[in-house]
């Protein structure tokens, strides 16, 4: 294989077009649309994060695949935006293979690890892969076709999200759903809702990563006719009540952050807003919103089907990769057993939005000393 490895400044306007077309053959792979292997979304990360690279591949000198990731100084390589990104990969031609020793040794890497690898990438099979579902809502025949589906599937979740809909519409004043909004403020609200989310049930705040909110604002600018960073909102009374930020291509939506105001919470403004991203993403030619891997109920009731992703590592002979699966595998092998089973994740669930209330009380009550 022919492989060039690129700073992502470096790429050109060129190579950046043909990882575009690349995508565009959704209907031969469609685990490559997902705006998270798009280069829009390579190129932000590197904007924020160091060691981003891009591997291009190219046969007789027309560029066939693109190989996005992050490296360290000694060698230790991960998927672009590990941790935030629900869809990894090579973006390749139909048809092409590739040996996985071969492209590690061109980009320097000891080891390669990932945790939403998307189907279709054989060469990096790996017995240290496990396969996770990522639930998607499919909305390629139309909108009708969608709730009919969603009806046979789920239909006590069905008809009691759309009489939370019908009694806001009764209740509240002004209701109204913007799919594609353009208003900075809205997106601080939904950054805040979520924040508060992530500390009221005991998670990590996401957003209190500086990177991770400037990749999330510099994405919301972010707009071609090819990807987007697309922000939609369900406004009651006269404000937001539920929201998301996530990314599109011209057939996939990737959904990434929801949220809504817990003072709106009997309406269900999360769920009801899903809905209406759903109507709009099918007016708009949408295929599937991908609602990404992880057990949720409110994933579980909106989805058609599912897709599979895979978490591991690919490695090659050297000491750096033996010493990265020794210090990795144990954590990830634990958080995986807690995650994917219910006896297990439902006790540590309710341990850590324990947790958050108590933080949550702490921080009300506590007033800064004077001085």
């Amino acid at each position: 294989m022919d492989i060039s490895v690129y700073r992502p400044g470096e790429l050109s306007g060129a190579d950046r077009a043909a990882w575009t077309a690349l995508q565009s053959k959704a209907d031969l792979q469609p685990g490559l649309a997902n705006p998270f292997l798009s280069p829009e979304f390579a190129l932000a990360v590197g904007r924020c994060r160091r060691g981003v690279r891009i591997a291009v591949v190219r046969e007789q000198g027309e560029p066939v695949a693109f190989f996005p990731f992050q490296r360290t100084a000694t060698g230790v390589g991960r998927a672009v935006g590990l941790g935030i990104s629900d869809a990894q990969g090579i973006v390749h031609r139909p048809g092409f293979t590739w040996d996985a020793q071969e492209l590690l040794r061109a980009c320097g890497l000891a080891v390669w690890e990932f945790d939403h690898l998307v189907a279709g990438q054989e060469p990096f099979g790996t017995a240290a892969a496990k396969g996770f579902p990522s639930p998607v809502m499919d909305v390629d025949q139309g909108y009708e076709t969608f709730l009919a589906r969603l009806r046979d599937r789920s239909p006590k979740f069905t008809r009691t999200t759309l009489a939370k809909e019908r009694r806001l519409l009764r209740t509240a004043s002004g209701v109204r759903y913007v799919h594609d909004e353009r208003d900075p403020a809205a997106l601080d609200t939904l950054m805040g809702w979520k924040s508060a989310q992530y500390r009221r049930t005991g998670r990590s705040d996401r957003f209190a990563h500086a990177w991770i909110a400037g990749l999330v604002r510099q994405l919301f600018h972010t707009r071609s006719e090819s990807f987007a960073g697309i922000l939609s909102v369900l406004y009651a009374d006269g404000k937001p009540v539920a929201a998301h930020f996530g990314l599109r291509t011209e057939r996939v939506i990737a959904c990434w952050f929801p949220a809504y105001d817990p003072a709106y919470a009997k309406y269900s403004p999360g769920l009801i807003l899903h809905l209406r991203m759903a109507e709009a993403a099918a007016a708009d030619g949408v295929a599937h919103l991908d609602l990404g891997r992880g057990q949720k109920d409110y994933k579980d009731s909106l989805k058609t089907r599912e897709l599979t992703v895979s978490e591991g590592w690919v490695t090659r002979r050297h000491p750096v990769a033996v010493g990265h699966r020794v210090r990795r595998a144990p954590a990830r092998a634990l958080r995986n057993a807690v995650v994917t089973r219910p006896e297990l994740f439902e006790p540590a669930d309710r341990l850590l939005k324990k947790i958050g209330r108590i933080r949550s009380e702490v921080t009300v009550t506590v007033k800064p000393t004077k001085t």
